[in-house]
């Protein structure tokens, strides 16, 4: 790999299972995890700066940070923009945000499906979904979906569909067909790498002072209540 590949530091807490990671080019050089949703806000600065050590790497070297920003755990998704918008702020490097669905729909890359559904667990029978074709196209933009054994009759009618993540746990409750594939595990550390690599080789960076989660729907806190704008 050619030594002006760049360094980029990548984020990823919007799942119960966190992680951070050091890539040069689209080539991953190290990561650290968490398993425990409770513990993303004190894992992310001391596991960043761990990783840093060990590796050997200077926070000037790095050139950008991905972040996966949504939708997802609403308390991990700020948790994870907030420490990677305070990086690029503070080395005056760009920021680069994706979305959870479509890091997680690249784990169907090769299987033999026609339409791919990740989901992502939103409590009781809701989930946050979206649907794409093997082009990565959404045929149904990210949206929140409370599932009941209709949700995708019309798409299993007609379609061999791969449904990813831990929401589609719930969903394989509901409902058992022939051509419906369950990946309860998607999305990896070296999908966002790629990502992110390619975001950064066509310049396609987030503005840092207005970038904000993307929740999907409306977040609501006892305090206050913020919409996606």
């Amino acid at each position: 790999m050619s030594m002006s590949q760049p360094f980029l530091l990548h984020i990823n807490t919007a799942m119960n299972e966190a992680y951070v990671a050091l890539s040069r080019g689209n080539e991953l050089i190290g990561s650290l995890d968490n398993d425990n949703p409770f513990d993303h806000a004190a894992f992310v600065q001391p596991a960043i700066k761990a990783l840093y050590e060990e590796k050997g790497i200077a926070f000037k070297d790095i050139k950008a940070v991905s972040v996966v920003n949504g939708p997802g755990s609403y308390t991990g998704l700020r948790v994870g923009l907030a420490a990677a918008k305070g990086i690029c702020y503070a080395m005056n490097i760009p920021l680069i945000c994706l979305h959870s669905l479509d890091w997680m729909a690249l784990s169907a890359k090769g299987m033999d499906v026609d339409l791919i559904c990740p989901m992502i667990d939103a409590r009781r029978m809701e989930v946050f979904t979206a649907v794409y074709d093997t082009s990565f196209t959404y045929i149904i933009e990210p949206t929140a979906m409370v599932l009941d054994r209709n949700s995708f009759q019309e798409l299993l009618e007609k379609h061999r569909v791969a449904f990813l993540g831990n929401g589609a746990v719930k969903w394989k409750a509901l409902m058992e067909a022939e051509d419906m594939v369950i990946l309860e595990k998607a999305g990896t550390t070296l999908d966002q790498i790629q990502m992110a690599y390619n975001r950064w080789e066509f310049k396609k960076f987030d503005e840092l002072a207005y970038t904000e989660p993307f929740y999907v729907k409306e977040f609501y806190s006892p305090a206050f209540i913020t919409k996606k704008q």
